[in-house]
């Protein structure tokens, strides 16, 4: 009971960038900046879709769920990290805030995760099964499948976290990130995390390989589809409305890979926390402009949109 409340009245503190202000300074524009663009871009994705009539087809429907959980995805840890780049890591965190963070990075990481799987099954069946899509792909299976993804990432965070946050923080309470990430916070209890450490790494390996499985299967029967179409312009078409998928998949999955399936002896902290801006920043602006930069519909649509205003 000691322990427990020992625990309970821990406060958690993020370690800094740089002990030079100056530094500290850039690095909170350059976040503020990536974190604004991530909003207004995955918000303009979400609006334009949403409006434009045209739009509401099972793809786009799975890319404005996607931009709109990639805005929740970055809030979950924007605010607090570029308070702490302010203060130079002087902000405390409760450990209830913390658990509350790593929940809900957690869960929004999975579901974004399973509903990348989703749209590459979509997109299996736009070009492998074209005259029966609109049937296969019906609006109810969609919700299906979006509130599948977000129930299945709810599955994954909830034990994670508690099994996290039930063990024992004493004096060390310096987390060496810029979020409160499971490694990161695994490393300070006062315990041993063999246990912990190792359900971690099945649970990792089994949400980031089974969808990552089957986006692959999907893909390869595309791929195979689309070297029987005869047009060049058909071809042109079916691989541009995959290969910007393909680009985020690589992207999202490589970058998380690497922090939660490197063996505990390669990782270092300082490079797990280069990668997470990668995935937690980068890529939340790469997935609007990807996606923009590749899909005429949605360029069009951008294009109209603007001259409105």
């Amino acid at each position: 009971m000691e322990t427990i409340n020992k625990t309970a009245r821990i406060q958690f503190f993020f370690r800094p960038f740089s002990p030079d202000p100056g530094v500290q300074i850039l690095i909170f524009v350059a976040f503020l900046v990536m974190y604004l663009t991530s909003l207004s871009g995955n918000a303009s994705i979400a609006v334009i879709v949403h409006i434009n009539h045209s739009l509401h087809t099972p793809m786009y429907f799975f890319l404005a769920n996607l931009a709109v959980l990639e805005i929740f995805y970055t809030s979950s840890i924007a605010p607090l990290a570029l308070v702490n780049l302010l203060s130079m890591g002087k902000t405390p965190v409760s450990i209830t805030g913390c658990g509350t963070q790593m929940f809900f990075f957690v869960f929004l990481g999975g579901a974004d995760c399973v509903l990348l799987a989703v749209m590459a099954y979509d997109r299996f069946v736009a070009i492998c099964y074209p005259l029966r899509y609109t049937l296969i792909m019906n609006w109810s299976l969609c919700v299906e499948m979006m509130v599948g993804s977000l129930v299945l990432g709810f599955l994954l965070s909830l034990p994670l976290t508690i099994l996290i946050f039930r063990l024992p923080f004493c004096h060390n309470n310096e987390i060496y990130h810029f979020y409160c990430d499971m490694p990161a916070v695994m490393s300070l209890a006062c315990a041993d995390t063999h246990v912990h450490r190792t359900a971690l790494y099945i649970i990792s390996f089994i949400v980031l390989s089974i969808p990552l499985s089957l986006i692959s299967v999907s893909y390869v029967f595309i791929i195979a589809a689309i070297l029987r179409i005869r047009s060049a312009e058909g071809r042109h078409r079916a691989f541009s409305t995959c290969s910007s998928h393909i680009i985020v998949v690589l992207l999202q999955y490589g970058c998380t890979s690497f922090i939660y399936l490197s063996p505990r002896s390669s990782y270092s902290p300082e490079m797990g926390r280069i990668v997470s801006v990668v995935y937690t920043f980068i890529t939340p602006i790469l997935n609007p402009l990807i996606y923009s930069m590749r899909n005429k519909e949605l360029k069009d649509a951008l294009r109209k949109a603007l001259r409105r205003f």
